[in-house]
């Protein structure tokens, strides 16, 4: 059975993103006949074109896009190569990990509750150093130019980059091209960036496409931090696409074809980018420019990652805040007290949004972590990957705009009478969910030392008894790390729960989301807070079953 793993990945995976981005070309151009669309035609382009804002809403996803990317990667490629292998970058590796658990619209609602005007970085320094008694007019949420909506993201893309470039940084032996550029006279930074970025960037260089595919067509953040008048592509899409008219998805899927064209626009100026920033880099390199004393950069890079990790953990904790908190007024900057009102009036409203959650990111994460175990020990029983050089196509999902494929896959849905059942949307979340649960657990595994197998083997063990009482036992803790990689990744998804779900299966996410445009804020404290908790609640699961069954196995303990 295990033959036909990555098929059966490739399957689920492939299957939904191809009849998904069917199901959007094909009504783009006029012909859906469920809506009257009998013939191809140019109408929908027509009128998407003459929408008012169309261009700068383009402009806001193509903008925000590239500049979330260039502002997360040039923070992360500063951190590591000023300050790799230091005590600080132990220390802030143990610290970034915890935020790649949390959601992106809970680490948006802190911000928010950051730096409105009446947020807790005003009362910290209101009326002693602002001189105000109550808000300032300032529109610093939703600004026309979408910086709130990026800041938001690349607050969230900085954790995920540095992990990624944390994974790749061992196969490249750091050290001994540090060691060699020292003693030429490079300063830290300038011997990172000319001898070992070059050789990391490659191996990230799929997780930059994936954040640039992301940031040009989110929906949750850009509902709570974007703009709206006009609001980026992707918002409006959703509009379209929930309109009573139900004419309007013609239009809807000729902009999900246009989000697609644009965040293909998006990754080909950054491969062009590329190109001049590796033209420049060797320019500089065979200038000699050393950099020697690069004290005041590295001191830079370390404030700016601080201070980005430091607004994730203050806005968590302001969320928290909010929902026990009773009288706050401006500008106060602890509530003058505190209350328990607020969850006790939501947990009627709380359970079935919970249990919907809960249901679907375990279910989506069990068949996903089967799917990846099986396609893995496929991989290491035959010692080929000649079966899973296609293996690629699992991150496709993560390259490809939500928008540009959900849409027609819940035209595709609707057509095939799934539409609004649990079934779709655990399979929706499985698209997502594997290629994290996948990442994640990949390398653990292909690092594993055959050596207990062959072992194993002497004693006459087969492959399922070694899978069962050796690697599986022995990888555990990887495991439940990448299962709750993969329940984190269900919780925060909105966009295909709310268009698969067509309303009828609420989740935290989509309930906070909801509750972006409202101004209680002790509400929206209550389900961004639940939202955050419930993936930490499954990284901690996943650090206390190891600890509980190898108490008294010291080399089963995760080394410090």
């Amino acid at each position: 059975m295990l033959r036909i793993a990555p098929t059966l990945a490739l399957l689920v995976l492939l299957g939904p993103v191809f009849f998904g981005l069917l199901a959007t070309i094909i009504p783009a151009f006029g012909y859906f006949p469920a809506l009257g669309g009998e013939t191809l035609t140019l109408d929908p382009i027509r009128n998407l074109l003459l929408e008012p804002g169309i261009y700068r809403s383009s402009m806001i996803s193509l903008w925000t896009g590239l500049g979330t990317t260039v502002i997360s990667l040039l923070v992360v490629a500063g951190f590591v190569a000023g300050w790799s292998g230091t005590n600080w970058f132990r220390t802030m590796q143990h610290t970034i990990s915890p935020l790649l658990s949390v959601p992106h619209a809970a680490a948006a609602f802190g911000l928010a509750f950051m730096i409105t005007p009446s947020g807790w970085l005003f009362r910290l320094i209101s009326p002693e150093i602002s001189g105000l008694t109550r808000p300032a007019d300032l529109l610093i949420i939703n600004d026309p130019a979408g910086l709130s909506m990026m800041a938001g993201l690349v607050l969230k893309e900085i954790p995920f980059l540095f992990l990624v470039t944390l994974s790749a940084l061992p196969q490249v032996k750091p050290r001994r091209f540090a060691h060699v550029a020292t003693s030429l006279g490079y300063g830290r930074m300038a011997g990172f960036i000319y001898c070992i970025w070059p050789r990391i960037y490659p191996q990230i260089r799929l997780a930059v496409f994936a954040v640039i595919a992301y940031a040009s067509s989110v929906v949750d953040v850009a509902l709570i931090l974007g703009p709206t008048n006009p609001a980026p592509l992707a918002v409006r899409l959703v509009g379209w696409m929930n309109d009573p008219d139900l004419t309007m998805r013609f239009q809807a899927s000729a902009g999900a074809v246009l989000q697609l064209l644009i965040t293909a626009f998006a990754l080909l100026i950054w491969i062009a980018l590329e190109k001049i920033g590796g033209f420049f880099l060797m320019m500089k390199r065979c200038q000699g420019n050393r950099f020697a004393n690069d004290n005041p950069m590295r001191i830079f890079v370390l404030v700016l990652i601080s201070l980005s990790i430091g607004m994730v953990f203050a806005g968590l904790a302001i969320l928290a805040m909010w929902s026990v908190s009773g009288l706050w007024p401006f500008p106060d900057v602890l509530p003058s007290s505190f209350s328990l009102k607020s969850w006790s009036r939501q947990i009627g409203t709380l359970a079935r949004p919970f249990w919907i959650t809960i249901t679907i990111g375990v279910a989506s994460t069990l068949i996903a972590l089967v799917i990846a175990l099986a396609c893995l020990e496929r991989e290491q029983r035959t010692g080929n990957t000649g079966g899973n050089q296609a293996m690629f196509l699992l991150y496709l999902p993560l390259l490809i705009p939500q928008a540009s494929f959900v849409f027609g896959l819940q035209l595709f849905f609707l057509m095939s009478g799934i539409d609004a059942s649990l079934f779709g949307l655990v399979l929706v979340h499985i698209v997502f969910v594997l290629p994290y649960l996948f990442l994640s657990l990949a390398d653990p595994w292909r690092a594993w030392d055959k050596r207990y197998g062959f072992a194993a083997k002497t004693m006459h063990a087969g492959d399922n008894r070694i899978f069962w009482s050796v690697r599986a036992p022995m990888l555990l803790r990887s495991i439940l790390v990448a299962a709750a990689v993969g329940f984190a990744v269900s919780i925060g998804q909105y966009l295909p729960t709310v268009l698969i779900g067509a309303g009828r299966w609420p989740t935290i996410t989509t309930e906070a989301v909801a509750l972006a445009s409202g101004g209680d804020r002790r509400l929206i404290g209550v389900y961004a807070f639940l939202q955050m908790a419930l993936p930490f609640i499954g990284f901690s699961i996943a650090a206390i079953i190891p600890a509980v069954l190898f108490a008294n196995r010291r080399d089963m303990k995760a080394s410090s």
